[in-house]
């Protein structure tokens, strides 16, 4: 596909050098990006409409925590339009990815874009993470949506293997969350994180289930 979102194409290869990414990945970012911005006018995906927005706030927020996940298998837990899922997915071909997604409208976009963009490391679930029935099958999990900790294990937590990981973006260092969380996990680590474009202070918490 030829993005009609070229003009990105300059602050979208900065900001994935800076992230330690090829910039040889963004024409695939951008005709991602270019669908969910044709979708969006219909469909109501995101309540960022603004391209430009979406390149610092959806896919360089979302590749931010590439270099925590390597060939391994990640549910994205109420990915909405993708994401983190399908950048993570564009930029680790040897990551395979279940896109977790009960709103139909939403799945129904993800399928295409998993088509249109020839995503063969990534599948479409469309259930309640809960309801999921693949039992420690991930040994990654993340919910860019879903706000607390516990929350999310909660409804997620069993599709991680023993000694998977939970990775989940917060705005700011979250020890009050991580005293709620349930037995049986632990607080691995937190990573403060640098997104390119983004004023905002991110980290990445990795949160572990114990063997």
């Amino acid at each position: 596909m030829n993005s009609p979102l070229a003009d990105l194409s300059p602050a979208l290869e900065s900001g994935l050098t800076q992230l330690g990414l090829s910039p040889a990945l963004a024409p695939r970012l951008l005709d991602y990006l270019s669908l969910l911005e044709r979708w969006n006018k219909t469909y109501n995906l995101t309540a960022i409409r603004d391209p430009r927005e979406m390149l610092g706030k959806h896919l360089l927020d979302s590749l931010a925590m590439h270099a925590f996940v390597g060939d391994e298998t990640l549910a994205d837990l109420g990915t909405g339009p993708g994401l983190p899922g399908i950048p993570l997915a564009i930029a680790k071909p040897g990551l395979q990815v279940a896109l977790v997604e009960s709103n139909g409208k939403k799945a129904r976009f993800l399928r295409e874009a998993v088509r249109q963009l020839g995503l063969s490391n990534a599948t479409v679930i469309e259930s309640r993470a809960e309801a999921v029935d693949e039992p420690g099958q991930y040994d990654l999990i993340t919910a860019r949506a879903l706000d607390r900790l516990a929350g999310i294990v909660r409804v997620g937590g069993h599709l991680l293997r023993p000694g998977g990981r939970l990775l989940a973006m917060k705005a700011a260092r979250v020890d009050e969350e991580v005293a709620e969380l349930p037995p049986g996990w632990r607080l691995q680590a937190v990573h403060p994180l640098t997104v390119p474009g983004l004023d905002a202070e991110r980290h990445l918490v990795v949160v572990a289930r114990e063997s």
